[in-house]
């Protein structure tokens, strides 16, 4: 008991940087660097050899993607007519680059890319997620081989096809089928005491 006193007192000062790091490992830890390597393949197959390619490790990935502009050209490749970032241009300004990435995730989005798979602009720009980068990246080449227009360029079975998966939105009777989990989560009293003990059993398993 006297050990928690001081925990408590570190827990509330914020954002504690010996917090931050234990949270970055983990998300560290999600990077993949099998990932990496057939992300790599798929952009210069995509795009061309003009976009060159990143030095070995997340390091050399963010440093490759961060000013936006081989993201830019990626999904540009995409889309035969109408490509949907009009300017791509390198600058060494952080807001240029930021906003070349937003850029891209907008466009991202308007493909087809659904909104929990998308990264934040700062997870790469600033290191934060680049696990969550990798999630994007795949999501993309997902949807780009689902779609199957003639504008994917390289293995398609580098990618899951999504079938169905483009319809995310939650039914009510998915939602029931939630096990209680789901509703108590979104703060529904339907079944408070059932939920309750459904809660209580998933805690016991962890």
């Amino acid at each position: 008991m006297a050990n928690k006193g001081p925990q408590v007192g570190m827990a509330n000062k914020g954002p504690s940087y010996g917090m931050s790091r234990v949270v970055q490992d983990k998300i560290d830890k999600k990077y993949d660097a099998e990932v990496e390597e057939l992300l790599v393949q798929w952009i210069v197959a995509q795009c061309g050899s003009g976009v060159g390619k990143p030095e070995s490790g997340k390091l050399g990935f963010q440093d490759w993607l961060k000013d936006g502009c081989v993201l830019s050209e990626l999904i540009n490749s995409l889309h035969k007519d109408n490509k949907p970032i009009k300017k791509i241009a390198s600058s060494s300004m952080a807001f240029k680059q930021m906003e070349q990435i937003s850029q891209f995730l907008t466009a991202a989005e308007s493909f087809g890319v659904i909104k929990t798979d998308m990264f934040q602009t700062v997870d790469l720009w600033e290191g934060k997620d680049l696990a969550a980068v990798q999630r994007t990246l795949m999501s993309l080449g997902s949807v780009a081989v689902t779609k199957d227009d003639g504008n994917y360029r390289g293995d398609p079975n580098w990618f899951f096809k999504k079938a169905q998966e483009n319809r995310r939105e939650f039914t009510d009777d998915q939602l029931k089928a939630g096990k209680g989990v789901i509703g108590l989560q979104m703060g529904s009293n339907k079944g408070a005491s059932q939920t309750g003990m459904s809660y209580g059993a998933t805690r016991q398993i962890q």
